[in-house]
């Protein structure tokens, strides 16, 4: 897992803390196949890229497990199209 993120299962959710926050991910696992539901940043630190780092920990993370992601989360979805590399994740 990219280092400071860490897979929360309990709550199906990834988490990030950084800046004295907690940035999170909900996701919800069907097989092989992840749905990004939503990812919130407290808004004391938005604008500090901390969604981006997530996001992009997530999906480094969904390719090592050889997953596909279902991209709900609209942040998801622009990341997506600002970083095609990741592209080849989608279901």
């Amino acid at each position: 897992m990219p280092a400071g993120i860490r897979d929360n299962s309990a709550r199906s959710r990834f988490e990030l803390d950084a800046a004295g926050v907690t940035a999170f991910m909900n996701y919800h696992l069907s097989g092989r196949v992840m749905s990004l539901d939503h990812t919130e940043t407290p808004i004391a630190a938005r604008g500090r890229g901390l969604a981006s780092r997530l996001t992009e920990g997530v999906l480094q993370e969904v390719r090592e497990r050889g997953l596909k992601i279902v991209p709900r989360c609209a942040f998801v979805r622009a990341f997506l199209d600002r970083h095609p590399e990741y592209r080849d994740l989608v279901a």
